[in-house]
């Protein structure tokens, strides 16, 4: 198995003018970015002060209940993130803003324990559908343009996850099945944006769901990098769940989604070049960003609005390195055919991470401000761990092998070069 080489044509010929065929892609891909990042932040941001304000549940059910969510949506990235190749992903993107419009719908409107669960459920398995379904989209486009396109689809989310903490915070003044409501509404709406897509990927058999993701776990290059990327999701999304627990109020924790998001945007045009956001340097850059946040967190750094900042910009800083570094990763990684398949297994491994790690957290914090502080160094460590153990990976061999075929199968012909 070989992977396309830097500045080789990483898409799909569908006899067609590829550049033209490239903007509408990123421009669409946005677009719907832009519809689900406003309803999921809108909603998510104040979740947590849902269910424990509203609802009235412990904070280490509150964990569980998230954490579900993760599990959900992580465990099924392994077969789904497979199925995207096989199925083709404008379909599986229709079917993933269904299942969440469902899911926030539910999420609004239901008090009972089996509902919420019914809910997140719904959810994760929303989220699991989307994510390499839009991906795989940018992951078949030219390295240039899908440097450029994953900037643009990463700076739209944080610029939606300014915008959508502020929207719900409006809203929530009427009540949060207002929020939520608006949420489902604006999934539905990024159903029906997938249909715009034009020249999408084909769907391919390409041996099947197996197949794919045994490929993926026998390549011991990329599942090493899936390993050591695997705290990253827990680093980064513990962050909106351990500064409302930590007794903030709406408008703190509004200014503190607001700063993180802008901060992570920010960071896209630099990591826009085709090249540098697969660089190991800059995956350890965002590790140790994120356990800075959570060291100082655990050192009551949370508990005045100027703290708060200084914690929103370091984990600003992990979310906007992380995000592409993860990805741009992946696809130089991933064959052609197996983008889905690879982002499926790393994502698999992030999410079992991230459900273990949200059920401690939230355990942790119920016993008391030594638990919460003892939960917030762990996770400092483990970031620095993971910073710690991030290695050069192979490039692809030599410019001439920009012009050879992709076999699904077969060895991986590569070259040891350091990444700065």
């Amino acid at each position: 198995m070989s992977v396309s080489p830097p500045g080789g044509d990483h898409g799909y010929d569908h006899g067609f003018d590829h550049d033209h065929g490239d903007r509408r892609t990123v421009a669409v891909v946005v677009a719907i970015q832009a519809a689900i990042s406003l309803g999921y932040f809108a909603a998510m941001a104040h979740v947590v002060l849902h269910l424990r304000g509203g609802l009235g549940l412990a904070a280490g059910l509150i964990g569980l209940v998230l954490a579900l969510r993760n599990l959900v949506q992580h465990t099924l990235s392994l077969p789904v993130g497979a199925l995207v190749d096989v199925l083709g992903p404008v379909r599986m993107g229709i079917l993933a803003c269904l299942l969440r419009a469902a899911g926030f719908a539910l999420l609004g409107t239901v008090s009972s324990l089996p509902w919420l669960v019914v809910a997140v459920v719904l959810l994760g398995a929303g989220g699991a559908l989307f994510h390499p379904a839009a991906q795989s989209l940018l992951a078949g486009l030219a390295e240039r343009r899908r440097a450029r396109g994953y900037a643009a689809y990463a700076m739209t989310l944080q610029v939606a996850a300014v915008l959508g903490p502020v929207l719900g915070l409006a809203l929530l003044n009427v009540g949060y099945w207002l929020v939520a409501l608006t949420a489902a509404a604006l999934w539905a709406g990024a159903a029906y944006l997938f249909t715009l897509v034009r020249h999408a990927p084909p769907a391919r058999d390409a041996g099947g769901v197996v197949a794919g993701v045994r490929t993926a776990v026998r390549d011991r290059v990329f599942v090493w990098f899936a390993a050591v990327s695997a705290p990253a999701i827990l680093l980064t999304d513990q962050a909106s769940v351990v500064v409302p627990l930590g007794g903030v109020d709406a408008g703190a924790l509004t200014v503190f989604s607001c700063v993180l998001a802008m901060v992570s945007a920010a960071v896209q045009p630099w990591c826009a070049v085709p090249g540098r956001a697969d660089r190991p340097g800059v995956l350890r850059a965002g590790l140790w960003c994120a356990a800075g946040g959570h060291l100082l967190l655990a050192f009551g750094a949370g508990g005045g609005l100027p703290g708060l900042v200084a914690v929103a910009a370091l984990h600003g800083l992990a979310d906007g390195l992380l995000q592409p570094a993860v990805f741009q990763t992946v696809a130089r990684l991933a064959p052609r055919a197996r983008f889905g398949a690879y982002l499926g297994v790393q994502t698999f491994l992030s999410g079992l991470f991230a459900f273990a790690g949200g059920i401690a957290v939230g355990w942790s914090f119920d016993q008391g401000p030594g638990g919460a502080t003892a939960a917030l160094i762990v996770l400092a460590l483990t970031g620095c761990v993971a910073a710690a153990c991030a290695r050069p990976l192979p490039r692809p061999a030599g410019p001439g092998a920009a012009s050879e075929p992709e076999p699904v199968e077969g060895a991986r012909s590569r070259v040891e070069t350091p990444m700065l």
